[in-house]
């Protein structure tokens, strides 16, 4: 018998990241799980051994440091991964002249700079195997001027989309999703408000689902949520100055004092 795949995801210990942990494991995935947080992360790989019977690795990594990015570099030199997630992510409360360049940095270092170098690596590997899938997790707010998590997330899709292109006619896919508001913990950490409508917010369930099926699908570009699929096709289209306009506009309501 041929062995079980391997996905290997960043960013697992909570949300998006948790979802497709929970997913690939009902379907009988092995896993490298890639966080922060040991404890957490433990719990997680614990349970979904137990659970769904497989075999679940957790790989303590902070992507913000060289020696982060090195370690998850070396687990995909060293072991076959079939599909790697790049999911981990965070975001900054204050504008960017209020915040220090060094946050700005570790920003832009997991959003974009671990993306491209665990993309390239695990791309390599697949390729000269025959077989494989990267998917990287972007933003909406990739179409938007909102700071630097806009500018690091549009990197990754400008990034990714190059990727798939050198990879066209190979075995091997790669795929941004585009996700935009979704129930997670990402706000409350951040220690502001959701803002609008309940209607606006999707379910991390329905954003593993959407992203995976178009994964395998083979699309380049994943925009879960119909009303999300909508905004993307007209962002292109609505004049910069006004696109400036609205990102410079939207601000979070905080809900404690920082």
């Amino acid at each position: 018998m041929s062995p079980r795949p391997r996905a290997l995801i960043t960013g697992a210990s909570s949300g998006l990241g948790r979802g497709y942990a929970r997913t690939l494991a009902a379907e009988g995935y092995d896993l490298v799980l890639v966080a922060r947080g040991e404890a957490r992360l433990e719990s997680l790989a614990a349970q979904l051994r137990t659970t769904q019977n497989i075999h679940a690795e957790a790989a303590v990594a902070d992507l913000s440091t060289r020696d982060g990015i090195d370690a998850v570099n070396e687990i995909i030199e060293t072991q076959p991964i079939d599909v790697l997630i790049n999911n981990a992510g965070f975001g900054l409360p204050g504008t960017l002249l209020d915040t220090d360049a060094a946050e700005l940095d570790a920003l832009d270092r997991v959003l974009a700079g671990a993306v491209r170098e665990l993309s390239l690596a695990a791309a390599r590997r697949m390729r000269a195997r025959g077989r494989g899938g990267i998917i990287n997790v972007s933003s909406l707010a990739a179409v938007t001027t909102m700071g630097q998590y806009a500018a690091s997330k549009a990197s990754t899709l400008v990034f990714t989309e190059a990727l798939a292109g050198e990879l066209r006619g190979s075995p091997v896919t790669v795929t941004a999703v585009l996700p935009g508001f979704i129930r997670t913990e990402f706000h409350s950490r951040l220690g502001v408000e959701r803002p609008g409508p309940g209607l606006i917010w999707l379910s991390v369930d329905q954003v593993v689902r959407e992203s995976l099926r178009d994964a395998r699908a083979g699309k380049v570009v994943s925009v879960p949520g119909w009303g999300y699929r909508l905004a993307a096709l007209v962002a292109p289209v609505v004049p910069r100055p006004l696109m400036r306009w609205g990102s410079t506009g939207f601000s979070f309501a905080r809900t404690r004092d920082r």
